[in-house]
């Protein structure tokens, strides 16, 4: 009897490890099988790279709901690229350098779903993800604060502006900025049909004063969408073009200039150089340079100055102010501080 309880513990040992070994040849099937890409425990999610944005949350696991409780360690620098990277470790930064980018047909693949992946994202998380950006008027005061002397008319009411929020989501800025300015109305659209959903959900929706749509800011022509044409006063791009592959970045901004009158402004705030969500990043996630897939097939890229200046610049735009900004978060449950960078910019539609 002893002995058949030995084998019997060798059967289960080894159905243990052939069960560890098929999981592990399952890891790294391709793609093309349906599987998901490599698992990166500290590879950033959706959620967790843009709460972060306003130094509320930090980096967390690709694997965690909601991102570990942060806080700012004293406001935003502005710096250069050369000091962000001078602060990371050496090994760090050759490590990101040498890293090569995944097989061609893989990055078709993640182009081809990308407005899958995002919609399986607000069908999964619904509203609950972002905070609302509050923070915007006092970041472009000149174009969003209703109070500012440059929004004011000459009885003291502020001027009519009309908007787009090109990347909406679920209207974490087009409601704050709608509560805040009553001489605002927002054009606000998004890639993913489920996020217009939610923004025609909410109880603030007013037809009136806001009208949301659906749209590949690549492919559709928004000059059809949005009449009149040229009306638009400001756009805004909040983390929205690190979504979209590099090079089809000069195609959404040409179809920007299609609604945005001569003169009107683009606002521009996204992920930065070395950001510390590109860093934490695992082998096997990176598309092509500086540009990464989350283990939720969302995709972010990682803007320089030198890079954003030549895209819009090639656009048509005239660059009225670009900083490369750095914010210092501690993520309290790992006792980190870790750095968050970003690019921000306000850009101006030269005349044709």
């Amino acid at each position: 009897r002893e002995s058949e309880r030995e084998r019997g513990r060798q059967r289960a040992s080894e159905r243990e490890r052939q069960k560890h070994r098929e999981h592990a040849a399952g890891e790294n099937r391709s793609f093309g099988r349906r599987r998901s890409p490599p698992r990166a425990a500290a590879a950033e999610t959706a959620e967790t790279a843009e709460t972060a944005e306003s130094a509320e949350t930090a980096t967390a696991p690709a694997t965690a709901a909601m991102a570990e409780p942060s806080v700012d360690d004293g406001g935003t620098r502005s710096v250069s690229e050369e000091e962000a990277a001078a602060a990371l470790d050496p090994a760090e930064l050759q490590r990101v350098q040498a890293e090569e980018p995944m097989r061609q047909y893989l990055r078709d693949k993640y182009e081809q779903d990308a407005r899958r992946h995002w919609d399986i994202f607000y069908k999964r998380n619904k509203t609950n993800f972002f905070k609302d950006r509050h923070w915007i008027g006092s970041e472009f005061p000149a174009d969003l604060d209703p109070a500012a002397p440059a929004r004011r008319q000459p009885d003291g009411t502020p001027k009519p502006l009309t908007l787009l929020e090109a990347g909406c989501g679920v209207g974490n800025t087009i409601f704050p900025l709608l509560e805040n300015d009553p001489a605002l109305f927002a054009f606000a659209c998004d890639f993913s049909p489920r996020a217009v959903d939610f923004v025609k959900g909410n109880p603030m929706y007013d037809p009136a004063r806001c009208h949301a749509f659906a749209c590949d800011l690549c492919k559709d022509d928004l000059a059809t969408l949005m009449p009149p044409e040229r009306s638009v006063d400001v756009v805004t791009l909040f983390f929205v073009l690190s979504a979209m592959a590099p090079d089809t970045m000069p195609a959404a901004l040409g179809n920007l200039k299609k609604v945005l009158r001569p003169g009107g402004v683009v606002l521009l705030r996204d992920y930065g150089l070395y950001d510390h969500a590109m860093l934490r990043f695992k082998p096997g996630h990176k598309i092509s340079e500086n540009f990464y897939v989350r283990q939720d097939g969302t995709r972010a890229y990682y803007f320089s100055k030198d890079f954003t200046e030549q895209l819009f610049a090639a656009a048509g735009f005239k660059v009225d102010q670009l900083e490369f900004l750095s914010k210092q978060t501690v993520n309290r449950k790992e006792g980190i501080c870790v750095p968050r960078n970003f690019v921000q910019g306000r850009f101006v539609l030269l005349p044709d």
